[in-house]
């Protein structure tokens, strides 16, 4: 049984070369640690003699880089990624990296490397335009959470797949920076002073405190279907042609909109962000158009595969009954629409930003991409009982941002 310690570059490229049929046998290789996350170490291998070959190996460490030491975290969340990864390659074989080694008690996944992809916060940041993307990630998460679904599986292995993705450290992570900290005043809460008066409403709202609640509720009781848990524009490399999703170490079974509301959020802090990068004024209301539209598509390709697999590969004895599924389906996207606007609202007062707004150089425009933002977060919250469409999430995006309207150009 290895003991655990942090990997250093030469044993990480001991651990390529001991991979079976990957890297020759004279290959000459090269290591980086090229991690920029909070929470783990990330190694990229290559080979400089010529078999343009490589690897990822990905190693948990255990506690938070963001913090350091006095943040500690469960290892385990490396197998939960891992498992979740190889679950996910299964069902969305061109979607998810595919796994080739791992070793749980060094909490390292061997992977492979997507190098040939862009982060795709990065992308849009750049202004790339994704036109397969929402039929992409339509189809990873339809498939990703029908068949890890009462709907899909016998109720008795659902329960020992829950059992098996219990992630409490990452959760905990989630329901403090995400449910709790942003509405109230906590250590962890990360803001410029300007928008002191923003913080103060969502400490005393209690409309907002309200749905916040009932969302929260349902992250923590709801095993709906196993989660991606962080799907995010960082966790996705992506190119105009391919979509690869990654790091689902925040796995867990939870209910399905969290994941779609999440990737939905992401793509509305770029619109919000969209002054600080697009200075033309036509170019930026068509990819604002654009990026508005994604987030519509994507519910509507989730819906529709969802759907079908529901018609053709339902197991529950009880997914005929009349109605069922629309009322099911209903539910998820009104999740869907909150959980949205509960990830934005965190991005711009809560621990950890995004590049989107936080790297705008302006400081004008910055404030208000972030007030924009919380706005957008703030209706989706309060309206999201009401959710009846897909469209209807545009809608209050554009309703919210309305205000903002050649407020900096």
């Amino acid at each position: 049984m290895s003991t655990y310690h942090p990997l250093t570059i030469d044993e990480a490229v001991s651990l390529a070369r001991s991979i079976p049929g990957h890297f020759p046998a004279d290959a000459k290789l090269a290591c980086k640690e090229i991690g920029d996350g909070n929470l783990n170490l990330v190694f990229h291998i290559t080979d400089q003699s010529g078999s343009d070959k490589s690897i990822i190996i990905k190693q948990a460490l255990p506690y938070a880089k963001v913090v350091g030491e006095s943040w500690p975290l469960s290892l385990d969340r490396a197998r939960i990624e891992r498992e979740a990864l190889q679950l996910q390659y299964s069902l969305c074989p061109g979607l998810v990296p595919e796994v080739y080694a791992f070793d749980d008690h060094l909490a390292i996944t061997v992977m492979e490397d997507l190098s040939d992809h862009v982060i795709m916060r990065k992308g849009l940041i750049e202004g790339v335009s994704y036109p397969l993307f929402a039929g992409h990630i339509g189809e990873f998460l339809a498939r990703t959470l029908f068949y890890t679904s009462d709907l899909a599986m016998g109720p008795q292995d659902k329960k020992e797949q829950v059992k098996k993705f219990i992630n409490p450290d990452l959760c905990k992570i989630t329901e403090d920076l995400i449910f709790d900290d942003p509405y109230k005043l906590s250590d962890n809460n990360n803001y410029p002073a300007y928008l002191e008066d923003e913080a103060r409403d969502l400490r005393e709202n209690a409309a907002l405190h309200l749905e916040v609640a009932l969302l929260r509720e349902a992250f923590l009781t709801r095993t709906e279907a196993l989660l991606h848990g962080d799907l995010h524009t960082g966790s996705i490399f992506a190119t105009p042609e391919s979509t690869k999703v990654i790091d689902p170490e925040f796995a867990y079974y939870g209910p399905m909109g969290f994941d779609i509301g999440a990737i939905i959020a992401n793509l509305l802090l770029n619109y919000a962000a969209q002054p600080g990068w697009t200075k033309d004024e036509a170019a930026r209301r068509d990819t604002e158009q654009r990026l508005l539209q994604t987030v519509s598509d994507i519910w509507q390709e989730f819906e529709a595969r969802f759907r079908k697999l529901w018609n053709e590969e339902a197991r529950d004895p009880m997914s005929g009954a009349p109605g069922y599924q629309d009322v099911y389906i209903a539910k998820v996207l009104r999740d869907t629409a909150g959980f949205a606007g509960c990830k934005i609202i965190r991005r711009i007062v809560g621990l950890s930003h995004v590049a989107d707004i936080d790297a705008i150089s302006d400081e004008q425009i910055r404030e208000t991409a972030q007030r924009k933002a919380l706005a957008i977060g703030k209706l989706l919250v309060l309206n999201h009982r009401s959710i009846q469409t897909g469209k209807d999430i545009v809608r209050l995006a554009k309703q919210a941002s309305q205000p903002f309207e050649g407020a900096v150009l």
